[in-house]
């Protein structure tokens, strides 16, 4: 019998660490959220000075990293070039800052973050996503 890969709590965890570790390193407070490959939410953690709009946010975006199985990169790229149609799908953050978490090939989570400009938001996730590789 062939198992599947999970994303653990422990792996939540290292994740959100890397992911605090770069926004520290920047001066950025932020919510890093990291989902399961159902698009449960494991952990989440918020700087005390981040605005709780972000709260929901970060989770939206782990979430669709992990339904399109793509970053939210992807999305947010699309709505810029034209392609409208990414904001009738349902559940897609055209914004950058989701990342699926990979292990052996298989998306087993995302992690998001919200709380700074797009751009920073996805270079803390993909901090937070590369810890597990």
């Amino acid at each position: 019998m062939q198992s599947k890969p999970i994303l653990t709590l422990d792996d939540a965890k290292r994740i959100a660490s890397a992911a605090e570790t770069e926004a520290q390193a920047n001066g950025w407070g932020v919510v890093i959220a990291v989902v399961d490959d159902g698009g449960h939410l494991l952990y989440l953690q918020r700087s005390h000075d981040t605005q709780f709009g972000s709260v929901d946010t970060a989770i939206m975006k782990a979430k669709a990293a992990v339904a399109f199985k793509r970053p939210t990169k992807s999305s947010e790229d699309a709505v810029l070039s034209g392609r409208l149609i990414h904001l009738a799908l349902p559940g897609v953050i055209p914004a950058e800052g989701g990342i699926p978490v990979l292990r052996n090939g298989v998306v087993i989570g995302g992690v998001g973050v919200s709380g700074v400009r797009s751009f920073q938001d996805g270079q803390i996730a993909q901090a937070g996503a590369s810890a597990l590789v």
